[in-house]
């Protein structure tokens, strides 16, 4: 449990599409309680999409959304560590999102994870050999953050990505 930072500008694109995008342009109008507050039901829920959406679920997962400070809530019980981590990385690895609070459970505990933040230039090669000395275990990584990364190639700076134990 606890806090994660992440790129605000780098991630998927959820935010000013549908639902979301109506709430945000309700908000930018007249910023009372009630709009702000639709804005941020609405981000919450694209972001819960987007969970479900990578085949992610956790008991009770609950997903908010502060758009002030650009900060992702997420509650609930993960049924392991491995799917903890990736919720906590689809709800970071979205574009106007700076922090995550983590308030996830884990019914299996594991060795801690860790983390590494993309930077240009960056391949999973070049992180494996980073993490693993070796290369040719970036399949290792790619593996670790399936549903998120489509393809070992499509890696973009600011990106966050889950390094599993060697």
């Amino acid at each position: 449990m606890g806090m994660f930072s992440f790129i605000k500008e780098a991630g998927e694109k959820l935010f000013g599409i549908g639902e979301a995008k109506a709430a945000e342009e309700t908000a930018k109008q007249a910023p009372t309680p009630v709009n702000v507050d639709a804005a941020n039901k609405a981000a919450a829920n694209a972001i819960a999409i987007y969970v479900a959406k990578m085949n992610l679920a956790a008991q009770d997962l609950t997903i908010g959304f502060d758009g002030a400070s650009g900060t992702v809530i997420v509650q609930g019980t993960a049924d392991t560590q491995e799917i903890k981590e990736k919720i906590l990385l689809c709800c970071g690895n979205v574009k106007g999102v700076e922090h995550v609070q983590d308030q996830l459970g884990v019914k299996e505990t594991e060795a801690e994870p860790q983390f590494y933040t993309v930077v240009s230039g960056d391949t999973l090669s070049k992180v494996a050999k980073q993490f693993y000395g070796n290369a040719n275990a970036y399949m290792k990584i790619f593996e670790a953050n399936k549903p998120m990364l489509s393809h070992p190639d499509k890696i973009y700076p600011g990106q966050m990505l889950r390094i599993p134990p060697q």
